[in-house]
């Protein structure tokens, strides 16, 4: 397998219920453009170190729980691996997963980003979008850490042209 289809991996939190609701698997990838100060992960913004995985190991941890149906993108920037993480990404749509992804991107650069980044961005269900801003910090916040950033239903997002804020109970803490 290349190195163009391994995805640069920061790390994985198995079993989380922090990065999204229910329990979830979250990959951290490794490499972020954005360097937002008071950053939770500054260690993931070299794009340099972390250990590669192929999208097949981290499907393969996944499904290693029965209870888990969501995933969740996280970094570093997953939209900076947008084309190591597409086949992932089909590999859990496929599967029935839910998946949400962290960027410090505007939706609206996504959606006229490159190829890869729409391909990446059609198979996320819920997007967080928007760089961190420690002036808008927040810990009353679900699924988000400052309040500019959104929690966006993607599929009726790229149905409307425009971002569509997630009304779901479930990411607006309504269980």
């Amino acid at each position: 397998m290349t190195q163009a289809l391994k995805i640069r991996m920061a790390g994985i939190t198995r079993d989380s219920i922090v990065d999204g609701p229910g329990i979830r698997t979250t990959f951290y990838v490794q490499g972020c453009p954005h360097h937002c100060p008071g950053c939770h992960n500054p260690e993931t913004w070299p794009f340099e170190g972390g250990t590669w995985k192929t999208p097949e190991e981290l499907f393969a941890v996944v499904k290693e729980n029965p209870l888990c149906r969501g995933v969740t993108f996280s970094g570093g920037e997953p939209f900076a691996q947008a084309e190591a993480l597409l086949p992932l990404a089909r590999m859990l749509k496929s599967a029935g997963y839910e998946l949400a992804s962290y960027t410090g991107f505007l939706y609206e650069q996504l959606a006229g980003g490159t190829e890869a980044q729409r391909a990446l961005l059609e198979q996320v269900d819920v997007l967080i979008d928007g760089p961190f801003l420690l002036a808008e910090r927040s810990l009353e916040l679900n699924f988000r850490g400052s309040r500019n950033q959104r929690v966006l239903n993607v599929r009726e997002s790229l149905r409307q042209g425009r971002a569509v804020p997630e009304t779901s109970g479930r990411w607006l803490g309504e269980y």
